[in-house]
């Protein structure tokens, strides 16, 4: 009876495969629907095989992204029809920067099982690449879906997530800046190193496009040590602004304006040319205000720039 209720919630919740073992490959414990299949198939076998390590070498640095490539599109042909190896896949191919490529096998993935991206791991790849191929309302949602269900992974990753998901949010103008302040503030939270700068950078941009310009300088005078260049322009914080990436000239600016008012003024203009131009930019009367303060030498909320 309990070993039946097990198979049950498993099939109901897709069991999460975070660790490799999709639905269909059971639980190496003996408890899974499939153990006794898979114990009979040597396809099974080796397709399980091949997944649980495509997701290992996923879980490890980026240069081994091509072969997990290759295992999970390996594990596509012993087994056809399943999810699991399109979502590997997708991974995959985001971690290679193929974007298009991405969505497609992920998109299909989904087309073989609604849940396969109810796993946290695939949910954030999904997120990421609807961001950075420019289908913002769709990655708003699953940055959404996403964020409750962040306990799973790594404390590195919800941090990225959260901050990205902040950054999304702010596409949608005023609108999203509630909900993106309160995504940079757990990113903020969690984050370390050159994120926790982004993630300050950017809660103290949703928080003064918000009006709120005096907790926004609090946020920047507590958090901000050094160039936000340097932070900006890391490769880790590269890949979380990539979602939105004409942000970065605007984090950049407003890092800049208390120490460097000429740099400040730069990065304002930079993102002024980059985004002016766009139908539906929300922010850049935000920026024009910023210039025309600094170019009179104070400082948007009033005070002299040095």
């Amino acid at each position: 009876m309990l070993l039946a209720l097990w198979i049950t919630l498993a099939q109901v919740t897709g069991a999460g495969w975070s660790s490799g073992r999709p639905p269909e490959c059971g639980d190496p414990s003996g408890r899974g629907s499939n153990v006794w299949e898979r114990s009979k198939s040597p396809q099974l076998r080796r397709y399980c095989d091949l997944v649980a390590g495509a997701s290992s070498k996923l879980a490890g640095s980026a240069a081994m992204a091509e072969a997990a490539l290759e295992s999970a599109r390996e594990a596509d042909v012993i087994l056809p029809g399943h999810a699991a190896p399109l979502v590997l896949e997708g991974r995959a191919l985001l971690a290679l920067g193929k974007l298009d490529d991405a969505l497609r096998a992920l998109e299909q993935g989904r087309g073989r099982d609604r849940s396969a991206l109810d796993d946290p791991l695939a949910l954030l790849a999904w997120a990421r690449v609807l961001a950075r191929t420019h289908r913002l309302p769709e990655a708003a949602e699953a940055y959404r879906a996403l964020l409750p269900r962040a306990a799973t992974l790594s404390a590195a990753e919800r941090a990225c997530a959260s901050v990205e998901a902040g950054l999304v949010a702010m596409t949608r103008g005023r609108a999203g800046l509630d909900e993106a302040a309160a995504s940079l503030r757990e990113g903020l939270h969690d984050a370390q190193d050159e994120i926790q700068t982004v993630a300050a950078l950017a809660l103290a941009l949703a928080l003064d496009r918000r009006g709120d310009a005096d907790e926004a300088r609090a946020v920047l005078g507590e958090r901000l040590h050094g160039d936000p260049r340097s932070a900006v322009g890391a490769p880790r914080a590269r890949d979380v602004v990539a979602v939105s990436r004409e942000e970065s000239d605007a984090l950049v600016a407003l890092g800049l304006e208390p120490s460097d008012p000429a740099g400040a003024r730069k990065a304002w203009e930079r993102y002024i040319e980059e985004v002016g131009a766009a139908k539906d930019a929300p922010w850049v009367a935000h920026a024009r205000g910023h210039l025309a303060a600094l170019g009179a030498g104070r400082a948007p909320g009033g005070a002299r720039a040095r």
